[in-house]
């Protein structure tokens, strides 16, 4: 399992869900959101199973045409459809005394559900095309970002099917929650990516904004991250507050800005010919002459940023001098409000929209930091 990565206590639990479930033969059904690695989980589980030796074979339910989905999973005979030219066994068959991972299972048509039920129950395959049908034994993982429960109350998908897979569920958090385990992860994609040896790596600040991003796209879009900078600024140290923002999500842009770090962005396309400049110089990407020169907004300075991520990301334990959190926070809101006052020109309305506030509770706030006449 040393290819589960993190130390947070989320991850410790899984590891320790994953030695036990793989100690038995009983069905698995893995949930999370899409890019959490639920592949990985699975070839975990079979790696420490004594089935370790024997195949692991993976299907995604949701990739493959419905049509064809049954020939892959059975298996088929010549001549039972158009282009069957000799009998192919399917992955039921190739994963016998093995591991059989079922990704998105939530995808697998209605008709399929009562062919595969009926598999689990009589552990007995048969070809599409007719033919003898086959005595298999495989362990049963799947795989889905989907509510099953939902989908059974509005009838995609069978009840009792779910059932017969739910019998060891694991639950996969994702990245937001569990940010501690953000530089690790970094750090081995940026092995992982590394152009003739040449390994990125993040700024301290940099860092902390990494770990309070949002990650939607959870530990693929984190690896596709690290990808996208090592090709493009191979050995470099990344400041995300200095990079071209056609290469940020828009939730980046603003985690810079309000970090008080980056105050405003320049034009698109002066970023991008800055960025191909950075490119054939080879200069580094947080160089001083990379790009403009970032100014500290007023209300917040970069420490008070760095000290509130700091501390939700680690809340073990406080420093013993205590922590001004009542200054962080006022600091913090009232840079946000100033930075929407900003960007709707004053506008108290369009801000309140912005800050999903209601306008009187802004008009509160505004008076309260006075950063306006609260109109």
């Amino acid at each position: 399992m040393s290819k589960i990565l993190g130390g947070s206590a989320q991850i410790d639990q899984l590891r320790t869900l994953i030695g036990r479930c793989a100690q038995s033969d009983a069905p698995v059904l893995l949930r999370g959101p899409s890019g959490t690695g639920k592949e990985l989980v699975s070839r975990a589980l079979h790696d420490s199973s004594s089935r370790s030796a024997k195949p692991f074979v993976a299907i995604n339910c949701g990739a493959i045409p419905d049509q064809l989905l049954e020939s892959e999973l059975f298996g088929h005979c010549k001549g039972s459809f158009t282009g069957a030219t000799c009998d192919r066994k399917g992955r039921f068959e190739l994963a016998h005394t093995g591991t059989l991972f079922l990704d998105e299972v939530g995808d697998m048509p209605s008709q399929l559900q009562v062919k595969f039920l009926r598999v689990l129950e009589e552990k007995l395959v048969q070809p599409v095309g007719g033919g003898a049908e086959i005595e298999i034994d495989v362990r049963i993982v799947a795989a889905t970002h989907r509510d099953l429960e939902d989908m059974v109350v509005e009838g995609g998908f069978r009840e009792d099917l779910l059932y017969r897979l739910n019998v060891l569920p694991i639950s996969i958090p994702a990245l937001n929650k569990r940010s501690e385990d953000v530089p690790e992860l970094l750090a081995h994609f940026a092995g992982l990516y590394a152009v003739d040896g040449k390994r990125v790596s993040f700024s301290r600040h940099s860092l902390l904004l990494l770990q309070a991003y949002s990650w939607p796209g959870n530990v693929r879009e984190l690896g596709n991250f690290v990808q996208r900078f090592s090709v493009l600024y191979p050995g470099k140290t990344i400041d995300i507050s200095r990079v071209p923002k056609e290469f940020l999500t828009t939730e980046l842009i603003e985690l810079a800005k309000c970090s008080g770090v980056a105050k405003s962005y320049k034009d698109s396309n002066a970023n991008y010919f800055q960025q191909k400049e950075a490119e054939i110089t080879g200069s580094p990407i947080d160089d001083n002459d990379a790009g403009e020169d970032y100014q500290l907004s007023p209300g917040i300075q970069a420490t008070d940023f760095e000290q509130i991520i700091e501390l939700s990301n680690t809340i073990t334990a406080l420093p013993a001098e205590g922590v001004p959190t009542k200054d962080l926070l006022n600091n913090l809101e009232a840079n946000l409000i100033r930075t929407a006052l900003e960007q709707t020109d004053g506008n108290v309305s369009r801000a309140s929209e912005l800050l999903r506030l209601g306008r009187t509770s802004l008009i509160q706030k505004i008076n309260k930091y006075q950063l306006g006449n609260g109109s």
